[in-house]
């Protein structure tokens, strides 16, 4: 990892063999690695998730009989995980809209106390 790529802050779930396919799982560190690099991704590979709050995307990983997401947020300094599931309906369920509209927002809640407290200390 170069010291110009953002780290990876993983809020919820894993990429793992299993439940991941070994194919599957080397395709999302390869997609993961490229947004580190600052990369955009588009479609096919991700695609833009506004239900859940700005610069929030999803990866789009196809398993053997699983198709599984990564829904992920594009921080400054960071790519956020907010979650990691697999697909089973045509829509993303509300549900996990919504755990990630939350942990993206303890997220930022942390970041930006986080900073008030180092200006504090200066």
């Amino acid at each position: 990892m170069s010291p110009r790529d953002k780290p990876l802050v993983w809020l919820c779930g894993a990429v793992t063999t299993p439940p991941f396919g070994q194919a599957a799982r080397v395709e999302a560190g390869f997609l993961l690695r490229r947004l580190q690099r600052g990369e955009s991704l588009a479609l096919p590979h991700s695609r833009p998730m506004p239900d859940v709050g700005p610069a929030c995307h999803e990866l789009r990983i196809v398993d053997r009989s699983v198709t599984w997401r990564i829904m992920y947020h594009m921080a400054a300094d960071a790519i956020v995980i907010l979650d990691v599931f697999a697909k089973k309906t045509a829509a993303t369920p509300k549900g996990i809209i919504t755990e990630c509209r939350t942990r993206l927002a303890d997220f930022q809640r942390v970041v930006k106390n986080q900073k008030g407290e180092r200006r504090a200390r200066r």
